[in-house]
């Protein structure tokens, strides 16, 4: 196999491992995440949660380009 169709595989066994372990790990309802409970209707908002996402993945982002 050439390059992609690897790259392609390698990401999704990885999105599959992510998706198998957020089914145990309750990341979502952090303190700090916007949730607007009306009549019939819920707006949830997950700021915190998208703030931690976020430097999970830049300092994994910073140390995968620092061994290119």
């Amino acid at each position: 196999m050439t390059g992609l169709p690897k790259i392609l595989m390698a990401l999704g066994v990885i999105l599959f491992i992510i998706g198998f372990a957020m089914k145990f790990i309750n990341l979502g309802k952090l303190p700090g995440d916007i949730v607007i409970k009306k009549e019939n209707t819920t707006f949830y908002f997950p700021i915190v949660t998208s703030i931690i996402v976020s430097l999970i993945l830049s300092a994994i982002f910073y140390v995968i380009g620092r061994f290119k």
